[in-house]
This record gives structure tokens, C-alpha cells and sequence, in this order.
């Protein structure tokens, strides 16, 4: 088997006295797509602001391209630089164009030349439909454009893994597409994903593994296929028969 690209071992967070997450262990091979199920409030945003290291870990390893990046003499930003991470309310920056705000990290952070780093990002923001947005300001736009001008961002540094927080959840029904779509896109052309995601029959399509989160801890994960048909925690059950009517 492929060395994993992600290996996460009894990670336990806390805020306070309440545990978010618990005993969270998690492997992340190249080109896997993860998607975290589970209601609100049961850890997935919280487990993905600790693999990017936006949060602090109480307990537990994180290895990412088989170094340990939860030792907090990591520099983190560097292991940022190779994180992809986009989040529910798009964060796009008000005051820059769509091209600026695409093209800032990959010249300060990764040293790429200005020319360089505007094609790429017009070559990625064509492809995903938004090549007449790219001298817009974010708020010029629909919450679905701002949203994959947010996942262009995202890959204009060429991460090795994409995270993906709820991406779908602030937009009107009629934007969830349009989004959907690209995320299935990259899916298909090998990008390493983790999602938090409530579109249930998208990570069924999608995922090469389900894991369902309940009160801080994945409580199972496998194959959408045995996940979604014959799951074998009665909790498991009990969700996706709500969340699928």
C-alpha cells in the first residue's frame, strides 16, 4: 500500500471542559476523497481546523507526508503552504480582485513570479467558469462564484491536500450545483480531499470513504456503499435514516 499522506492518531481536542473531539484516529492514502458526515456540532469543522493546524491539539499525533506536524516546533505555515483549506463563508478578501486574491499566496508565500502566478490563476478560474470574474471584487458576485473563486484560491498553490468545510452550506439551493460540480471535478482528476459536508447523496457518489462523526468521535467509516446500506452502529443508522428520509 501506498505510504499515506495523512495519518491521524488519538487526536483528542477540548475547549474548556467540553471534549470535541475524542480518540480520532484517521488515514488519508493520496487520492482518497473523506467525506465527515454527522449532525451539527458533532466535531468536523473542529477535526479540520486541527489537521490544517488552526487549532491547537490537546492529545494525540498528526503526520502529514510522514512527519509529525502536531509538534508545535513545526513551523506551521509552511505545512500550511501545502494544505488546501476552503471554508463555508468563502473568506475571499473584500478589497482585491478575484485575480489578486488568487494570485497572493502562491507570490508570498510560495515565491511564485507575478506572470506566472496570473496565468495559472486565470487557466484555473476558465476552467471553472469564472474567467470574466477575474477583475471583479467578491462582492460583484453570487454566493456560488464567490464560492468557486474560493476553491480556485485554494488551488492556485497546488496543494497535496484539499480540505473543505461545509462549502455548500451558506449557498441558496439553486448555487449547491454549480459548486457540487467542481468539487466532483477534482475529485475525478485525483485531488486528495477531506470534506465536512450534510449533502448526503453527493458524498455517496464521490467518497472512496465515509466517516460518520457523532459527539466528537468517528463512530464508523468505510466504503459509502457499506456505510450507507449497511451501517453498524444503530447511532449511524438512526442519522441517515433522518438526514435521508
Amino acid at each position: 500500500m501506498t505510504e499515506a499522506l495523512l495519518e491521524v492518531t488519538d487526536l483528542r481536542k477540548s475547549y474548556g471542559d467540553k471534549v470535541v473531539l475524542a480518540d480520532v484516529d484517521l488515514t488519508v492514502q493520496p487520492h482518497d476523497v473523506i467525506c465527515l458526515i454527522g449532525a451539527s456540532g458533532s466535531g468536523k469543522s473542529t477535526l479540520l481546523r486541527c489537521l490544517n493546524l488552526l487549532e491547537d491539539i490537546d492529545d494525540g499525533v498528526i503526520e502529514f507526508e510522514g512527519r509529525e506536524v502536531s509538534d508545535p516546533r513545526v513551523d506551521r505555515r509552511e505545512v500550511r503552504s501545502r494544505i488546501g483549506m476552503v471554508f463555508q463563508a468563502y473568506n475571499l478578501f473584500p478589497h482585491m480582485t478575484v485575480l489578486d486574491n488568487c494570485t497572493l499566496a502562491p507570490r508570498r508565500v510560495h515565491g511564485v513570479r507575478k506572470g506566472e502566478a496570473e496565468q495559472r490563476a486565470r487557466d484555473l478560474l476558465a476552467r471553472f467558469g469564472l474567467a470574466d470574474q477575474a477583475d471583479k471584487h467578491p462582492d460583484r458576485m453570487s454566493g456560488g462564484q464567490q464560492q468557486r473563486a474560493a476553491l480556485v484560491r485554494a488551488l492556485c498553490t497546488q496543494p497535496t491536500l484539499l480540505l473543505l468545510d461545509e462549502i455548500t452550506a451558506a449557498l441558496d439551493p439553486e448555487l449547491v450545483g454549480e459548486v457540487l460540480t467542481i468539487v466532483r471535478e477534482l475529485a475525478e482528476q485525483g485531488t486528495t480531499m477531506i470534506l465536512a459536508t450534510h449533502e448526503m447523496a453527493f458524498a455517496r457518489d464521490v467518497a472512496t470513504t465515509v466517516c460518520f462523526l457523532d459527539e466528537g468521535r468517528i463512530l464508523e467509516q468505510g466504503p459509502p456503499a457499506q456505510i450507507y446500506s449497511e451501517p453498524r452502529e444503530e447511532r449511524t443508522r438512526r442519522f441517515l435514516a433522518r438526514v435521508l428520509g
